[in-house]
């Protein structure tokens, strides 16, 4: 699963203005809906349904808020670095400033596991996380997001 499949370069942000975890949620969900061209209040809905049953606040600074959507018909991602971190619930009780928003069709499965699965082992690598957080632009953040898995992964 290659996270260049999931997110495009318009759909990566980085320096998100939020102060909290729902305003987090409706900046990205904005961006879903542009590249989707679903309904944004939709995707708002998906996404805060699946905060209800636990936070997608996955600890070390990372939350991966994901859902399904009929409509969809692949999946698709949104990144946002937060200009100023924000409190999300995660399980850490650390405040999040990276934010990989996986949305994926109903009929989706494994997929959908695979490339949740994937976003956590990336944003969740020390090096990774190092480098998002100390990337100059939205270019910059694109190329560490979509560049090979590092050899310690492949061991």
């Amino acid at each position: 699963m290659d996270l260049r499949d999931l997110v495009k370069p318009e759909a990566v942000l980085p320096s998100l203005y939020a102060q909290s975890k729902k305003q987090v949620l409706h900046e990205v969900c904005a961006i879903a809906a542009e590249q989707t061209g679903l309904v944004e209040r939709g995707i708002l809905d998906t996404l805060l349904q699946r905060e209800r049953l636990g936070s997608t606040g996955v600890g070390q600074g990372v939350a991966i808020p994901h859902g399904k959507l009929s409509e969809l018909d692949a999946l698709v991602g949104v990144f946002a670095r937060l200009a100023q971190p924000v409190d999300f619930d995660a399980l850490d009780n650390q405040p999040v400033d990276l934010v990989f928003v996986l949305l994926a069709p109903e009929s989706a499965g494994a997929d959908h596991l695979k490339a949740l699965a994937r976003i956590a082992r990336e944003l969740r690598d020390p090096s990774v996380a190092e480098k998002l957080r100390g990337a100059s632009d939205a270019d910059a953040l694109y190329a560490v997001l979509t560049a090979p898995p590092h050899a310690s992964h492949a061991a």
